[in-house]
């Protein structure tokens, strides 16, 4: 009687012991598959600082592609899925995108252009004008780029900005240039060479309902500031 008693103790007891051992592994497993944490924001981060950010969060982090991006740096993340602040679950696999660096531009030799006609020039190929100086010099015509940085041949980024040395011309009397859009050529051009401008281009442009002989577009803009030698460039109507 005693034995069976004993015996039924020590059954009950190792039943109890391999029911809540039991009970506990399955609720880490619940625990641990259930549990769900927000993805961080991965953008503009190196591959590396992406799998330690993760860690922390017991995710992981895997490359999927490269991209050309104009605003992130080769390296950089610039796509994750699942997008930033979604909650996934434990060890989730984070699939990500890695510029491939901006999409570079060769530098136009700018030097001896008119500085204000390679504006439209730039925006085409994707660059900028700025940063820009102006000096005096009695070798360049007012007007007329001196140099420029980056210089000629050069590949940059797109979208970067070319710093352009820009003359003055030699020091002298200095005018505004007017606004001759609409008017008569044969009236502005003697009156621009009574001043020391110089007409470095004519251009003949046919233009419905505009009579011939007007002005439709000029360099330097109205405002720009001109003096003696100031190369002019006006488009006519034909």
């Amino acid at each position: 009687m005693l034995k069976n008693k004993i015996f039924s103790t020590a059954f009950y007891s190792l039943l109890f012991l391999n029911l809540f051992f039991l009970t506990a592994i399955i609720s880490y497993q619940i625990t641990l598959h259930g549990e769900l944490v927000p993805v961080p924001d991965l953008s503009g981060r190196s591959l590396e600082e992406a799998r330690f950010l993760l860690s922390d969060k017991k995710l992981t982090v895997i490359q999927s592609g490269l991209r050309l991006h104009d605003r992130y740096d080769a390296g950089m993340i610039i796509f994750q899925e699942p997008e930033a602040d979604v909650r996934v679950k434990l060890y989730e696999e984070i699939r990500v995108i890695i510029s491939a660096g901006k999409e570079k531009v060769v530098v136009p030799d700018l030097r001896n252009r008119m500085f204000q006609a390679v504006g439209p020039e730039l925006q085409v190929i994707g660059l900028q004008r700025g940063g820009d100086s102006h000096v005096y010099s009695s070798r360049y015509a007012a007007g007329k780029i001196i140099a420029h940085n980056p210089l000629p041949g050069e590949e940059i980024p797109k979208g970067s900005r070319i710093s352009c040395l820009v003359s003055e011309g030699a020091r002298g009397e200095r005018y505004v240039m007017p606004d001759l859009i609409g008017k008569k050529a044969s009236f502005v051009i003697p009156w621009l060479e009574s001043k020391g401008l110089r007409i470095a281009d004519l251009r003949e442009i046919t233009y419905r309902f505009i009579e011939s002989g007007i002005i439709i577009r000029q360099e330097p803009l109205q405002g720009s500031p001109v003096q003696k030698r100031t190369l002019v460039y006006l488009e006519v109507s034909k």
